[in-house]
């Protein structure tokens, strides 16, 4: 893929309609200490799909389930490069309460729901909500696509 790196990513959500985060180690290059969606670089041969699914099973040791919806493709800066992000709404196969961390890089990892999304803004530049959006984003889809369980759901109090 040409014009700039190309990052795909997934909000992963549960039949609950949670969505999983994962802190990124505060040793980290770019967004050092932040919570993040799973994603990465699209590599060479690989189109989003492929990296999707890489980077799923890379992170957490699941498995891609489905893919319910494209979120959107963004732009972004930073380190002097522009990135442009392919973000998805997806459903995986897996011990959801167990995921497989990359420690080194994404120490910490947590299902929030819309109740919680102001806690993606932790240590973010002032103004970037760039991830609290995506995930809000996700979230809302994911009940409109009717992703989730109605029955599980409230049957949680969430």
């Amino acid at each position: 893929m040409a014009d700039g790196d190309w990052v795909a990513a997934a909000v992963i959500v549960d039949p609950t309609g949670r969505a999983f985060v994962q802190r990124r180690a505060h040793d980290r290059q770019l967004f050092p200490g932040c919570w993040d969606i799973v994603g990465g670089h699209v590599e060479s041969g690989e189109d989003v799909l492929d990296t999707v699914i890489r980077e799923i099973h890379e992170e957490t040791g699941w498995q891609l389930a489905a893919v319910h919806a494209c979120i959107g493709i963004f732009e972004w800066t930073a380190d002097g490069r522009r990135r442009q992000e392919v973000d998805y709404l997806v459903s995986v196969d897996g011990e959801l309460s167990r995921p497989r961390l990359e420690l080194a890089k994404h120490p910490e990892s947590s299902w929030i729901t819309a109740q919680d999304l102001v806690r993606l803004d932790e240590n973010r530049a002032p103004g970037d909500t760039f991830i609290r959006d995506v995930v809000a984003s996700a979230i809302d889809l994911a009940t409109a696509a009717a992703v989730i369980d109605p029955g599980i759901a409230s049957d949680s109090g969430g």
